[in-house]
């Protein structure tokens, strides 16, 4: 071989050694795109979005100890639309104490033959505190009305006197935001089936789900008649479209904090104390119970 081609040969080694094969190149461009090729939201991107929207909601919850705010956030929809999820993705770092979430169970005996809010009044915020419902005052005018747990005529009546009330509840001071999260038949089909063939998520799929399943028109007959009664200009209904549950979760965060007139508090610098020394402490002698690392060994079967 000649010296030059040798020279040619080094030459293309050399460039092949700086770019990267066709493979990496194509890898490199999906890791830079938020998106996947379904169009949905990628985990990296989802993941780094949630990070500065927790440290907003932080900001958040401290502006409301401060200031004594009252919050209260309604989350409604069809079974497996993602309320859970988008709840857990609002308050997993922040204080429970001050976000408080409220899921009640089915009304006891007595509690039916309550004024039928009074049930949900006692868990309204106090000041300092937000509260948010996962599922409300609303089962009313949703699985009540369509699984016939409610007459048309206490139906219209709660939809007739719901805005007198929450306009009551927003001149008392509270901000309220309601939200409806909307998910598609196809969408729907496919989350509550991988509840059924997933063991972490047998307990979402109740029977009650499985009868409202079938009711589709039903509930969205139920759903266009609520918006029609209580989408007020002091509590409106907005709307969060889930089939991507990772944008669904970062639209309504953003929302939230949009709609609410919050400052981040001033930071002032944190420097931890010295520890203290040991002094005459001693370490006892005690047969402390340690619970064995079983990392990697097969988890316990009933």
């Amino acid at each position: 071989m000649s010296k030059k081609s040798k020279k040619n040969g080094r030459s293309r080694s050399a460039a092949e050694q700086d770019t990267p094969p066709a493979s990496k190149q194509v890898a490199a461009a999906k890791d830079a795109s938020p998106f996947k090729p379904d169009g949905k939201l990628t985990r990296k991107a989802y993941e780094r979005a949630l990070y500065d929207l927790h440290v907003e909601l932080v900001k958040l919850q401290q502006w409301v100890q401060e200031t004594g705010a009252k919050v209260c956030i309604i989350f409604e929809g069809r079974d497996g639309a993602g309320k859970g999820g988008t709840i857990k993705a609002i308050t997993e770092r922040v204080s429970p104490r001050v976000f408080r979430v409220v899921a009640l169970p089915s009304p006891t005996e007595r509690e039916k033959s309550q004024m039928y809010l009074q049930r949900y009044v006692p868990h309204l915020p106090a000041g300092g505190e937000i509260v948010i419902f996962d599922r409300s005052w609303y089962n009313r005018a949703g699985v009540e009305r369509v699984m016939g747990f409610a007459t048309d005529a206490q139906v219209d009546r709660f939809l007739l006197m719901t805005p007198a009330v929450e306009k009551a509840f927003v001149e008392s001071g509270i901000i309220l935001l309601k939200y409806w999260l909307e998910v598609s038949p196809e969408e729907q089909t496919r989350r509550l089936t991988a509840r059924i063939d997933d063991g972490r998520k047998l307990w979402k799929l109740s029977p009650m789900d499985l009868k409202s399943y079938s009711r589709w028109y039903d509930y969205s007959r139920a759903r266009d008649a609520m918006f029609q009664a209580t989408d007020t200009s002091w509590a409106p209904w907005y709307v969060a479209h889930s089939d991507d549950k990772k944008r669904a979760r970062l639209n309504i965060i953003r929302h939230i904090l949009r709609h609410i007139p919050y400052e981040g508090p001033k930071r002032q610098k944190i420097e931890l104390p010295k520890r203290q020394k040991p002094g005459d402490y001693i370490e006892p002698d005690f047969p402390y119970k340690i619970i064995a690392d079983t990392v990697g060994a097969a988890a316990p079967t009933a």
